[in-house]
């Protein structure tokens, strides 16, 4: 017998609060967020699936005011209800279901209530750190910026049977959350320049692991 997600998205949010509270986080590129808040451009947050635990919880301690883009599966149903349960409004559908009207939904949170937008960009399915088309539509369609983040945690379980390698932090470790240089997409793009996009932000994506790793764990967090 299959049980509701519904009705499992209240205790396991209250589950997800506690063990995120125990985090201790530390942010690298804050003057990005800080210039594109002063220039008031709207931002198009790229993440890769595998390092999502942290970082929705993460976005409402920054306060950032953001949208969530999930998928119609019943995973995805759950994920929703956790994320909603923390003042996240979410949009439902990707790449492989609902894609449309997901983006025409994101449009509209972006352009009519002034919302950013987080996206696994590899996701529901993979492959894994594989950029997938919704994030370059959505860049070219509104005009955000899309700003490419990565988190590294401490001390995590790597579950290497999931298809995205998910990553659950152990409690109270550290992680630490690198925020890429916001850019802009091409208004008019055809298949070739969607490609293009595409292999770009795989690699802005990659390259902040340098940044990652040149920097130490043994650093208090500022926050």
């Amino acid at each position: 017998m299959r049980i509701d997600p519904s009705k499992l998205s209240r205790p396991i949010s209250m589950a997800y609060r506690l063990w995120c509270r125990s985090l201790r986080f530390q942010d690298v590129g804050q003057e990005h967020l800080d210039c594109a808040a002063a220039q008031g451009r709207r931002l198009i947050y790229a993440i890769w699936h595998d390092e999502l635990f942290p970082l929705v919880w993460y976005a409402t301690r920054k306060g950032l005011t953001v949208g969530a883009m999930v998928s119609q599966s019943r995973d995805g149903e759950l994920l929703a209800g956790i994320i909603e349960s923390l003042g996240i409004p979410t949009i439902r559908g990707s790449s492989s279901r609902g894609g449309v009207k997901a983006l025409v939904s994101a449009i509209r949170l972006i352009e009519r209530q002034g919302h950013d937008i987080v996206i696994t960009v590899d996701g529901p399915r993979g492959p894994r750190h594989i950029v997938k088309e919704g994030a370059i539509h959505l860049a070219s369609r509104t005009g955000a910026h899309i700003m490419p983040v990565r988190v590294s945690m401490k001390r995590t379980h790597i579950f290497h049977k999931a298809w995205d390698k998910f990553q659950l932090p152990w409690p109270l470790t550290r992680c630490r959350v690198v925020f890429g240089e916001p850019y802009a997409v091409s208004r008019s793009l055809d298949e070739a320049g969607i490609a293009q996009e595409r292999s770009q932000l795989e690699n802005r994506l990659e390259a902040l692991d340098a940044e990652l790793s040149g920097l130490t764990h043994s650093q208090e967090p500022s926050c």
